[in-house]
């Protein structure tokens, strides 16, 4: 599958969730319905996914999760704020490059359209 194709798909399931919710929960509440939405729609996917940071010789856990990933190839970052600010995407470009993955998608749920709080980001440090 190609990431154009599983990008559509993700957000196609996004904007499901979002059509049926709305804007203002909490992140939590769409993580939920976003994880039943890919098992409805067979897309392969992890959440909650421990991401340690690697420094120096020494690997350490700091607590850090990305939200989904994707086919093991696109991470999914679920943000529900006013308005998307440059640190989210400076957070989520942060965790492309420390998963070493492809491409991100920043979604952010408490948009009045969903497709206006949607982000891709690629990862243009991958090592």
């Amino acid at each position: 599958m190609t990431y154009q194709k599983l990008s559509s798909d993700i957000i196609s399931a996004s904007i499901e969730v979002h059509k049926k919710l709305g804007p203002g929960l909490l992140e939590s509440s769409y993580e939920a319905c976003l994880a039943y939405e890919f098992s409805e729609r067979n897309i392969s996917f992890e959440r909650q996914v421990p991401l340690p940071i690697h420094y120096k010789n020494v690997q350490l856990d700091c607590g850090y999760r990305l939200d989904f990933v994707v086919n093991e190839i696109i991470i999914i970052e679920l943000k529900s704020v006013e308005t998307l600010l440059p640190i989210h995407t400076a957070q989520t470009l942060t965790y492309l490059r420390l998963s070493h993955l492809p491409l991100a998608l920043l979604l952010n749920f408490n948009s009045q359209v969903l497709k206006d709080g949607i982000r891709r980001l690629i990862n243009t440090k991958r090592s």
